[in-house]
């Protein structure tokens, strides 16, 4: 089965978190999980792991890493505005697609 979700955001997109116990907090996406419909964001929904002592990891104990979180949560930040906005397609005259801040219609493509 083929999943056709498409994310709004990016690697390397500046997200804002809308709800979770990180609401409010701004970080940058780190990994798009398409099948999942999940992205995992910079020091955003940090859970502890504890892990005995291995090859690896001689000592083992209690590591910390980034969860994924839904991509629904997240809103993308227009870096001309500093704000959180919704995104609009727009075609340039070369036939390329790129993001569009709704609120200053600012590319966010680079």
């Amino acid at each position: 089965m083929k999943n056709t979700n498409k994310c709004h955001v990016k690697k390397d997109d500046k997200v804002k978190i809308l709800a979770g116990k990180d609401r409010g907090k701004i970080g940058k996406v780190l990994k798009v999980i398409n099948k999942k419909s999940r992205i995992l964001v910079e020091s955003i929904n940090i859970v502890k792991r504890h892990t005995k002592p291995s090859a690896k990891n001689r000592q083992g104990g209690i590591v910390e890493s980034e969860a994924p979180i839904q991509w629904t949560n997240v809103m993308l930040m227009c870096n001309k505005c500093m704000s959180p906005s919704r995104i609009r397609m727009r075609q340039l005259d070369d036939g390329k697609k790129v993001r569009v801040c709704t609120k200053c219609d600012e590319v966010l493509d680079a």
